[in-house]
């Protein structure tokens, strides 16, 4: 009896769903279905490209926003680099307040770049220093008659009368005054290594012995030997050290007098500035 009930139940839904379907109302709704279905699962593949454009953006900015920060730290010690190296004291902006004891970092010093201004002066301050100690070295041996020293356009000139280093006619240095040479030299040990030219003068009266065939050539030799003896200083580096002659043809004072002839004959020690071209 079960089993008949069932079948018959079956056959009647059948039955019923065939005609809903051939009702016209059964067809439009079935079309309003599926319509339904399909608006529920809208085309989602634009949030792909959007992602990754939001995803650029947010880069952009960050980018943007790092290279607009600047480090107050940084900029302030870059400001005091500038306001020492141009001596002016004063905040680099307008209303800036300079700081009354910058601290400028090692890294940081490397990157400032020295004007030729500040160089010239710590050339000068440099030189003057060395020949603060040749001057007080003349002082304290009292030769103040034989040595002097001078500041030029080219550098620290230390200059020795003749007759202090050599006998008349001849271009080896007397051993009574080697002592002097070798305190020339300690005294030439610097830091900064400066260039070092070495010079011999005479006075016009000529010579002509089997030695020495001319001025000119007494004048290198003796500019020659001092070098050697300066050299023997191991502390000095001969690569930056040289000997000229010039012979009477640069005279400091009259040859038409013996004391004029007397500052004429003379060795030069030229400690050239850094600072000059090509050096």
């Amino acid at each position: 009896m079960k089993n008949v009930f069932s079948s018959y139940d079956f056959n009647s839904s059948i039955v019923e769903l065939i005609a809903f379907k051939l009702d016209g109302r059964g067809v439009k709704q079935m079309k309003r279905n599926k319509h339904e279905h399909e608006e529920e699962h809208v085309d989602e593949s634009w949030l792909l490209p959007y992602s990754d454009l939001m995803t650029l953006l947010v880069a952009l900015f960050i980018v943007l926003y790092a290279m607009s920060s600047a480090d107050a730290a940084k900029f302030e010690q870059m400001s005091q680099a500038f306001r020492i190296a141009f001596a002016g004291g004063s905040g680099v902006l307008e209303g800036q307040p300079a700081l009354e004891n910058p601290v400028i970092s090692k890294s940081d010093q490397g990157n400032v770049q020295e004007t030729p201004e500040t160089t010239h002066t710590q050339e000068i301050t440099e030189l003057e220093n060395i020949q603060s100690q040749v001057n007080q070295y003349i002082s304290d041996h009292q030769l103040t008659t034989k040595l002097e020293t001078q500041m030029t356009d080219e550098g620290l000139l230390i200059t020795i009368k003749d007759d202090v280093l050599f006998a008349s006619g001849s271009a080896k240095v007397q051993s009574s005054n080697i002592g002097i040479v070798k305190d020339i030299s300690q005294l030439l040990v610097m830091d900064p290594i400066h260039n070092v030219i070495i010079s011999g003068h005479t006075d016009n009266v000529p010579i002509g012995t089997t030695e020495f065939d001319s001025n000119w050539h007494l004048s290198a030799m003796r500019a020659l030997n001092f070098l050697n003896l300066l050299l023997q200083n191991k502390e000095l580096d001969p690569q930056y050290f040289s000997s000229k002659g010039f012979g009477e043809f640069k005279p400091i004072d009259s040859n038409a007098t013996e004391a004029g002839k007397q500052r004429n004959r003379r060795v030069e020690i030229l400690v050239q500035s850094n600072a000059l071209p090509n050096q």
